[in-house]
């Protein structure tokens, strides 16, 4: 299952009202830590498959939620649950790093 895209226009639908934790990866096409995270955020998807809900928004199409969310820099990463985000990585991490912080969330 490949990361899905999210918009400003469904973000609330797919992210917000997801019964499932949901990982959103804020990031843009000419941001060069987001084109080393994207196939980390990409491997996070097969592997949490059923457990979390993985999605991308792209910031420059989709100014809104980026906004509402404070996010300041890209890539952040920030996983949901229950309408709220519950934990916030900026930058590129090494994917244990993601994957700590995604387990954290599903364990609580």
């Amino acid at each position: 299952m490949a990361a899905l895209h999210f918009s400003d226009a469904d973000f609330k639908e797919q992210v917000l009202e997801s019964k499932e934790p949901v990982l959103v990866d804020f990031w843009a096409s000419w941001c060069e830590p987001c084109k080393m995270v994207g196939p980390v955020v990409e491997e996070l998807s097969e592997e949490y498959k059923g457990k979390l809900k993985v999605g991308k928004v792209n910031v420059d199409e989709n100014p809104e939620v980026p906004s509402q969310y404070g996010v300041m820099s890209i890539p952040t990463i920030m996983v949901f649950k229950n309408g709220e985000p519950q934990k916030t990585i900026v930058g590129a991490q090494p994917k244990d790093e993601f994957k700590k912080q995604i387990d954290e969330v599903l364990n609580s």
